[in-house]
């Protein structure tokens, strides 16, 4: 019995001390290393090489940054033309920095000078 109540104790202590994931928490990327993955991988083909998007190819990414998990899972399983990527194709890491970059391409408008 009391092994039991052990257990349960530093099963209990170890989940107190893991924080739980957060449903919006954006994952730490590399915009630079995204970049150069937003190329290789084709995405500026459709979404130009800035993100920005063309009405001919593929829409822009922006202005407005989506989270994290709604970015991933459009990627994964898209609902338009764009081809899936899969985790065969694009790993979360790679994934990860691409979303860095595209969201480095969002300036708010305080960071813009002239509409300061």
């Amino acid at each position: 019995m009391k092994t039991a109540f052990f257990a349960f104790v530093i099963v209990a202590s170890v989940s107190a001390q893991t924080p739980a994931p957060q449903p919006n928490a954006v994952p730490a990327g590399n915009a630079e290393a995204g970049k150069k993955l937003f190329v290789s991988y084709g995405c500026y083909q459709c979404h130009g090489y800035e993100a920005q998007g063309s009405s001919a190819t593929g829409p822009r990414l922006g202005p407005r940054a989506i989270a994290f998990a709604a970015f991933s899972r459009y990627v994964r399983q898209p609902t338009g033309q764009m081809p899936p990527y899969t985790a065969k194709v694009v790993s979360d890491a790679d994934l990860t920095n691409i979303y860095a970059f595209v969201s480095s391409r969002l300036a708010p408008a305080a960071n813009i000078p002239l509409l300061k």
